[in-house]
């Protein structure tokens, strides 16, 4: 059973920065992809970007693209999400997930099998 604990959310103001962390416990063997979305209220889960544990394999969103920047730190089990330059339409629910899974689906939230609990993220303008 995989356990995950996001933190780093808060209010910023419009072209600040934020980085968020997620860190992983009770991970069992397997490449598993670390994905961050995010969940506005009233819009859908969206991906946001991923890293594989392993081999540091990366994709981002196109609107994240350029601006954030996901990482990981094997050695303390911990994933990390540098949000540079956020917008208003930043503001969202920040969730970490993990999942072993093909590629081609990294984008889908169905494809993660553990979930934090999430970490608010306001952004003002």
């Amino acid at each position: 059973q995989v356990q995950l604990v996001e933190s780093g959310g808060g209010l910023v103001q419009a072209g600040g920065s934020l980085r968020l962390s997620c860190v992983v416990s009770g991970r069992t063997s397997g490449d598993y992809v670390m994905g961050w979305f995010r969940q506005a209220p009233g819009k859908e889960r969206e991906f946001v970007a991923c890293i594989t544990w392993t081999l540091g394999i990366l994709d981002y969103a196109d609107f994240s693209k350029g601006r954030f920047t996901t990482s990981r730190d094997n050695a303390e089990n911990t994933v990390y999400l540098q949000m540079n330059s956020l917008k208003p339409e930043d503001s969202a629910l920040y969730y970490c997930a993990a999942g072993v899974m093909r590629w081609s689906t990294v984008r889908s939230p169905d494809e993660y099998n553990y979930w934090g609990p999430g970490t608010q993220v306001t952004v003002s303008s």
